[in-house]
Parts: structure tokens; sequence; C-alpha cells
């Protein structure tokens, strides 16, 4: 059979045993590879030296080959990086950045205070977590500032929602530019970074003045009630917010100090600590992305950044920080659950990202990819729109975005030598497009739904509008600076 079609076969039912069965994308994202490897006939001998060989046996081999190399590039950095992100979750450090930016930026830019909170926050840790975590600041918002939920709760979401599939760690674009990597691409994770974290602030600016619309769309909607319900706060916190509702009750405005007052009710960890942690696998990362590119790689101080700066170490140096700095008060063992369950959260991610390394692993050997590109070169067709369009098609379906990141990554890696697009480019289009849409097949729509206190109906046309014309917005951003980048 033709390996592009046997390619579209095994990819649709992929699609069909994970939307309409009780499988897990793992077993189905396996079970397409097989079927793929198998349907592909000769194709897949030729292109792994195989001829005459075994058409089964090669395509086990293959699709197991495809997995161990993924899973050896990246399983212990996903790990590590949900642990660190468990850390800073559990210990109040995503508060206490959020009470940090809001010194910077000032109560009156409530949404910006949320909307950069969740920007930092969602690097490593998971965005549904951290809405949960933060939404309770941005209740507290809107109850003192009379902001709909609708804005505020909208702008928390969309900031987590950028950096959990732009940047790296985070899992989704972690397995993108490893995938690339494996593929012989001329990637660098440091360089990946800053270009994930410079695209994502036009698409937060763009986001914020979006919410600020619908913020005045539904001004007086989806506010948080002045009642205070005593059962909900601690004895701190409770006159904490009397005080508040007194200064307010006088006709007085709300001054940055009032909320500074509120988290301190709290027993955060200290800002310098809790942004140590967080930033210190990237500036690592990103100092042996600067060692690499002068003579100071040979030398002595050049192979310890070199080794520090591998992403392996640089998230266990940060997980030994957090182990350490952000668990004061918990036992050993309290600790050791923490860490087991993210490695909960963690094991699922490592097999889908290991399966799309198989899937990617039998595209390639069949030589789909690269047919594929080659026709869409012929056709004039530009670029860019393949990882653009495959974002979207892995994404609407299914509802994953990790997902669609890892199989639309095995499908685009082996076309990037024919279609002549630059990586960073190529990886950042496909990270982008996941994003569209958010609705009722995912996770994250139903915890911004909820803890926003809206209804499905709004969310749809709020929220979900909002993840269609964000990456949209992002996509001629893209087209643009394809036709300079190559």
């Amino acid at each position: 059979m033709n390996p592009v079609l046997a390619m579209i076969i095994g990819i649709v039912i992929m699609m069909v045993l994970i939307i309409k069965t009780r499988l897990h994308p793992f077993p189905a994202m396996i079970i397409s590879a097989i079927l793929i490897a198998i349907l592909s006939g000769n194709a897949l001998l030729v292109g792994t030296g195989n001829e005459g060989g075994s058409l089964l046996s090669v395509a086990i081999s293959t699709v197991t080959s495809g997995f161990g190399g993924t899973m050896t590039s990246i399983g212990i950095v996903i790990g590590l990086g949900c642990i660190m992100g468990i850390f800073l979750e559990k210990s109040g450090a995503a508060k206490r950045m959020a009470l940090s930016i809001l010194k910077v930026v000032g109560v009156k830019r409530a949404d910006v205070v949320l909307g950069l909170t969740g920007f930092v926050v969602s690097i490593p840790v998971f965005c549904d977590s951290g809405f949960v975590i933060l939404s309770s600041l941005a209740k507290e918002f809107s109850r003192l500032t009379k902001k709909s939920m609708v804005q505020l709760g909208g702008i928390l979401g969309m900031g987590l929602y950028i950096t959990h599939f732009m940047v790296p760690p985070t899992p989704g674009p972690l397995a993108v530019v490893s995938t690339f990597q494996n593929e012989g691409i001329n990637i660098d994770l440091g360089i990946f970074i800053l270009c994930g974290l410079a695209f994502s602030v036009p698409l937060f600016i763009f986001s914020v003045y979006l919410f600020r619309y619908y913020g005045k769309k539904y001004e007086g909607k989806f506010v948080v009630p002045e009642e205070i319900d005593p059962s909900k706060y601690t004895e701190a916190q409770y006159a904490v917010l009397q005080k508040i509702s007194k200064k307010l009750d006088s006709g007085k405005e709300l001054e940055n100090n009032d909320f500074e007052e509120l988290l301190t009710t709290e027993k955060l960890p200290g800002a310098g600590i809790s942004f140590l942690i967080l930033l210190l696998p990237v500036f690592l990362i990103l100092a042996n992305t600067i060692v690499s590119q002068t003579a100071m790689k040979t030398s002595m101080f050049g192979q310890i950044i070199t080794f520090l700066g591998n992403p392996v170490i640089a998230l266990f140096l940060s997980v030994c920080l957090g182990a350490f700095c952000l668990t004061e008060g918990k036992t050993n063992k309290e600790i050791q659950g923490m860490m087991g369950d993210a490695l909960k959260d963690a094991g699922p991610i490592v097999f889908i990202t290991a399966a799309g390394g198989a899937l990617g692993a039998v595209v390639k050997a069949t030589g789909a990819a690269q047919i594929m590109a080659q026709g869409i070169v012929n056709a004039g067709v530009l670029p860019i729109l393949v990882p653009l369009l495959i974002g979207t098609i892995m994404r609407f379906p299914q509802g994953s975005g990790t997902t669609a990141m890892i199989t639309g990554s095995a499908i685009i890696a082996p076309m990037l030598g024919t279609l002549s697009i630059n990586p960073y480019l190529a990886g950042m289009a496909l990270c982008l497009t996941t994003m569209c849409p958010s609705f009722l097949n995912d996770s994250y729509f139903h915890v911004v739904t909820n803890f926003s206190g809206l209804d499905i109906n709004t969310s749809l046309k709020t929220w979900t509008i909002s993840t269609i014309l964000v990456p949209l917005f992002g996509s001629v951003l893209l087209i643009i600076l394809s036709l300079f980048i190559h």
C-alpha cells in the first residue's frame, strides 16, 4: 500500500480509538504505529534496509526502537519536571510569585497580574493545577474590584495556557524539541525556550486586550458576590477581608498592600527561592546554549556549564532545591508522597511521548512523510502552513494538546528537510495550533469554566473563541516571520 495512504488510515484509526473507545492514547498510538508499518509493506522493508525480511518482525522492531530512543532522551526530564512543578504548586510558591508580580504591576491592572502569574507559573506546573491554585486569587480580585470572572478567570487561564504550549520544560513543547532532535534536526532546547518565551509575549498582550473586551461585554455579570462566607477563610484571612470591605465602604480605593496583607495571612515561601527554583533550570540550559557557541566549550569551565546545563542535571538541581527549601514542616513521608503523586502525572505523559517516538520512527522509515512533503512543495503550498494545520487537525477531535503535539511532531519532523522550514518556526507553529480549540472534549475547558463560576454557553462564547483567536493571531505572525527566516 502507498505509505501516505497507510499513514492516513493509521492516524484515523488512532483518533477513533481515542475518541470512541475506552483505550488510552498510549496503546492507541502503538496500535496505529504497528498498523502503518504493516500496511506500508515493502516500503518499510526498503526504508529500514531489510528487503526480503519478515514484515511483521521489522514492524515490531521499528516501533520498539522508536519508543526506546524517545524514552531515553526525554523520560527522566519529564519526571523531574513534574516533581519540580508539584513542589511549586503545594508549597504556595505560585501565590508568592503572584504577590511579587502584584507589587510591580499594581492592583489597578489586576488582570495583568493574574495573567503574568499564570504565564510564569505554567512553565513547570500543569495549567490545570495552576488554575485551581490561582483561581481563589482571581475570585478575590473579582469580588473586590467588581470585575467579571469572564475577564479575570479568562486572562489567568490564557496566561497559563500560552506558556504551557509554547515554553519547555512543559512536556508538550519539550517532546516536540526531542522528536526533532531524534530526527537529526539541528534544534537547541535553550534557543527554543528563548524563542517560545519571546513569541509568547505578543500572544499574551493580544490576550489581555481580548479579555478586556469580554470584561466590558459582560460587565456586571459573573462578578463574585460581595458577601464574605467565613467558612471559606482562616480567621486571619477573614479579618483582613473585613478590613478591606470597610475601606471600600468608606469610598477609598484599593492599594497593593491590601492584597499583600491578604496573601501574607498564609505561610508562603520567600520570593527569591520561589523564582530561583522556577528559573534555575532555564538559566542553566541557556548558559549551556551560549557556551556551546563559543570557544569556551572545550575549557574546564565550559565542560562544567555543559554538564550543569544538561536538562536532566538542571532539573535535578531544581528538584533538590525544592525538596529542601519548599517543604518546611513536612515529614519525609509527606515529601516522598508528593514526589509519588508527581510521578503518577508524569507516567502517562512519558509513555504517550515515547509512543509518539514509535509513530515517528515508522513514518520516517516508510517514507510517508517525505512523499507528503515533496507533494506539498510541488503544489506550491506555503510550507509553514503544514505544521500550523497539522497542529489543529491533531488537536480538534481528541482534545489533548500534549497528545496533539507529540503526534504532530512525529509526522512533521521527517518532512522538515524537504519543506525547508526553519525548525524553530516549525516547532512553534505546531505548539501554537495545538491550542486550538479548547472546548467540551478538553479537561482544561471545564477547569476554567467551573472554577471561574461560568456556565457552559458563556465559556464557549468567550474561552473557546479565545483559544481560536489567539492561535490565529500567532499564525499570522509566524507566516510573516517565515517569509524572512528560513
